[in-house]
């Protein structure tokens, strides 16, 4: 049981932080800034529910793909990891990834922005696909899956409360409050970054050692 709850708290910060719904939040009320608060919270679910399905379908496919593109998983963390790095150093910055899109460039993409570019790639970027693979990958037993899979659920309904409650909690937390948060979660995806890449690294640089 500890093991589970151990994961399980891994997981949920590895997702929450490298989601960042706090550092969507300026984004999504600027493209729905004509919004009325129930169509505001209809985009948020639609958007949250397409993000959710997306990454749930490649958590379960993952090792199809690795099998396919003859990728390995440790390749795999040291990719994520650099991504990891480059995402959190931006946030650490307080300043949006280049998955956010300004306001100008939200006129380009079609009417149903909880599609794209909310779904896709604000909430499912390519960070969070890789956690996803490389997570499932991780979960070797079908309770672990499970636990996976529960906490991407919950994980996704705390991102559409907060993305439903965004008026609220731009103005409670402001500008400055925004930025701190937005460190403070930049510095520990920077943290699993460095965990990724020399997770991975290590068992690569200890093939081609023993293969000398």
């Amino acid at each position: 049981m500890h093991e589970y709850f151990t994961f399980g708290v891994l997981w949920f910060t590895a997702f929450f932080t490298i989601l960042n719904p706090i550092g969507i939040l300026p984004v999504f009320m600027t493209m729905t800034n004509s919004f009325t608060v129930v169509e505001r919270r209809k985009t948020a679910l639609k958007a949250v529910i397409i993000a959710f399905a997306i990454l749930l379908g490649f958590a379960f496919l993952g090792e199809f793909l690795f099998k396919f593109f003859g990728i390995s998983v440790n390749s795999f963390r040291v990719v994520g990891g650099i991504i990891f790095f480059l995402v959190g150093f931006d946030m650490l910055q307080a300043r949006l990834t280049k998955t956010k899109i300004s306001k100008n460039e939200v006129k380009e993409y079609s009417d149903d922005i909880s599609i794209t570019p909310l779904a896709i790639p604000m909430i499912t970027g390519p960070g969070a696909i890789t956690n996803a693979i490389v997570f499932m990958n991780d979960a070797n037993t079908i309770v672990l899956k499970l636990v996976l899979v529960g906490v991407i659920i919950v994980t996704f309904l705390l991102i559409y409360i907060i993305l439903a409650s965004s008026t609220k909690i731009i103005k409670v937390l402001g500008e400055t409050g925004n930025k701190v948060l937005m460190r403070l979660m930049g510095l520990i995806v920077m943290v699993i970054a460095v965990e990724f890449f020399f997770s991975g690294l290590k068992p690569i640089i200890q093939d081609i050692l023993s293969g000398v």
